[in-house]
């Protein structure tokens, strides 16, 4: 990711109640031709907080910004060229500073666009305006295609108020054990191989389950980083349903009392967090 000088401002924005609305990117005609992305004269970087998201991230004129899941934030790539970015236009430096308003500086960069042009990123994503979006506050672009998101001040994605109830599951890197997975809070997920994937069975219940609470499922499960098509639910015996990756329960350690704590792994040579894949991470056994 390229650094930029960036200012920092210490008003902070809000903006109103704007109706959101599940709209999709509309075709351009065939041979038409592709508008070069306007690049404003200043450049702004706010957090704002829209009615339904929550605090998102603006440019300066209050439109929201927006990442793209087909994108790669290591290192910094943007996919959306062509008609995409006529429908998803990038957000561009130019040449002036980045002034930034209730973002962290150290998250702001940018990546050279096949055009030559520079693309503003957060937190290694780059960032786009939606074209539907037409006043202040408006995030229509929110959940398009289920790949476009609102990007938050730390550049996740931003999360409608009708789902706050998901499940998040987030690949993320943990101290001595690489890649593994953390839920909405940033806690290590774990699997037993007293349990079984084929089919999927947990087997740990009362006070086992004190210990390592199972992660229960809800509405609808958000995820980045894993592969939706092995994500699912196992009923447990009370009756709840309990996530599953690749087949395996999924649970917390009641031990780990911080995010990115990983103090259940290699536990009684039978507890592991959990890879992206569903696997066992492979590191040192705990002391636990």
């Amino acid at each position: 990711m390229n650094r930029i000088r960036v200012t920092a401002f210490a008003a902070s924005a809000v903006i109103g109640v704007f109706a959101l609305s599940a709209c999709t990117a509309g075709q351009q005609t065939a041979g038409a031709p592709v508008a070069a992305p306007e690049v404003l004269a200043k450049v702004t970087l706010a957090a704002a907080d829209i009615e339904g998201l929550g605090a998102v991230v603006t440019d300066v004129e209050g439109r929201t910004l927006y990442r793209f899941d087909k994108d790669k934030a290591k290192p910094p790539t943007s996919t959306c060229d062509g008609e995409c970015a006529v429908a998803w236009p990038p957000a561009l430096a130019g040449d002036t500073d980045i002034a930034a308003d209730g973002v962290d500086e150290e998250l702001i960069g940018t990546l050279e666009r096949g055009d030559g042009t520079r693309q503003l990123t957060l937190n290694g994503w780059p960032l786009y305006r939606f074209a539907k979006d037409k006043a202040v506050g408006e995030a229509k672009g929110q959940g398009v295609g289920g790949t476009w998101f609102a990007a938050t001040p730390e550049g996740k994605k931003a999360v409608a108020e009708v789902e706050k109830d998901a499940v998040r599951l987030t690949a993320k890197e943990i101290a001595d054990l690489g890649t593994g997975v953390v839920d909405a809070k940033g806690y290590t997920l774990y699997r037993f191989d007293k349990d079984k994937a084929k089919p999927s069975k947990s087997s740990c219940d009362g006070d086992c389950a004190k210990a390592w609470p199972p992660v229960l499922a809800k509405d609808s499960v958000d995820i980045e980083g894993i592969d939706e098509a092995i994500v699912g639910t196992v009923v447990r015996a009370d009756g709840s349903r309990q996530l599953t990756l690749n087949g395996w329960p999924l649970y917390r350690f009641a031990k780990d009392t911080a995010p990115g704590e990983a103090k259940g792994h290699g536990v009684g040579g039978t507890w592991f967090a959990t890879t992206p894949a569903g696997k066992k991470a492979a590191a040192a056994a705990s002391g636990y």
